[in-house]
């Protein structure tokens, strides 16, 4: 997209390694310029900021939102695995601006989901994938990458609501006899089993282990990315199984943040897993898991899930808070 930018407007959506940002447009939801730096090159994010802005030739920002994994705490972010501690009123002293806001990076993701094209959007199962309605609508996303992120998105009278929180770290629920076998190898490892302990990239590979154990096996040591890759080659049957169990429990999880969020009108797939491994998600009891909810499967068999093939969700979501927090629409 070609954005002309008449004043400026940074976004940047930070993970533990690098930090991706870009330039809104402020006359529509875009970005332009967009440049990945590594974390660990810059002692704050304030310095990778200053940076970026010579390198594009920017002025000084009008608005300024953020996006970064982990929850938002007294308007700051402690990045996951990064030596980084954002402060959206260190960033606003710094750079001298009053509109300066933090986005946990699934926040982010939900105010891209009215502005993502259905090119970009992949369905799940054989559900009516119908657009999101011009009126009111409830989604929900889940992403499994590094952790299991979650959250939602509302509309009511034409006012966007992000719903923000970590669903990730809510208590597994097995619910067949393989699921609990799973949950009981893996209570001798950890004091507390969430979602996360499982659908994830370290939770694949907790399933892997717990397989291997349940069956008196001595477990390789695979990485996530080589047990799907195992799996894909059809290499190893533990890696299949495992990997059939991840996204079973994944449709589980979906289908119960769907429920709690009322999500009648989506549940949105984000993360680099599902990204990486579309078939797998197709092939998988996803589908089944999301709508074996009992009495109120009918309900849930109505509920579209899409899968986002979008490279940049998260600039595309803090693109549309930045230009609606300069137009102070939106505050925290």
């Amino acid at each position: 997209m070609n954005v002309t930018t008449a004043k400026t407007l940074l976004i940047g959506d930070i993970g533990g390694t690098n930090a991706r940002f870009a330039l809104a447009s402020d006359n529509e939801v875009g970005f332009e310029k967009p440049l990945t730096l590594k974390c660990a090159d810059f002692a704050s994010s304030v310095a990778a900021i200053r940076h970026y802005l010579d390198e594009v030739n920017a002025s000084s920002p009008a608005a300024i939102c953020l996006a970064a994994a982990g929850p938002v705490i007294d308007d700051t972010i402690k990045v996951t695995n990064n030596h980084w501690a954002l402060s959206a009123q260190e960033i606003r002293r710094e750079l001298d601006t009053d509109k300066a806001m933090l986005l946990n990076d699934f926040e982010a993701i939900a105010w891209s989901i009215p502005h993502i094209e259905e090119k970009f959007l992949e369905a799940v199962g054989q559900v009516s994938q119908k657009p999101l309605p011009d009126g009111a609508f409830s989604v929900a996303i889940v992403g499994p990458g590094t952790g299991l992120g979650t959250g939602g998105l509302l509309n009511r009278e034409g006012r966007l609501t992000p719903v923000v929180g970590e669903g990730g770290h809510i208590g597994f629920a097995p619910k067949s006899k393989v699921q609990i076998d799973v949950l009981e190898v893996l209570r001798e490892k950890f004091e507390r089993v969430c979602i996360e302990r499982l659908v994830s990239g370290s939770g694949i590979e907790n399933i892997y282990w717990a397989l291997h154990a349940l069956r008196g096996e001595k477990r390789l040591e695979l990485s996530a990315a080589e047990i799907f890759k195992a799996a894909e080659a059809g290499s190893d049957p533990v890696a299949a199984d495992a990997t059939q169990l991840f996204f079973e429990i994944l449709g589980q999880v979906a289908g119960d943040i769907a429920l709690v969020l009322g999500a009648q009108d989506g549940v949105y797939l984000a993360g680099g897993i599902v990204k990486r491994y579309p078939e797998m998600l197709h092939i998988s009891g996803f589908r089944n898991a999301f709508e074996s909810k009992g009495g109120h499967r009918p309900m849930m068999e109505r509920i579209p899930t899409k899968l986002i093939t979008y490279d940049e969700p998260g600039l595309l979501g803090a693109a549309s808070c930045a230009l609606e927090l300069s137009r102070n629409v939106v505050a925290r």
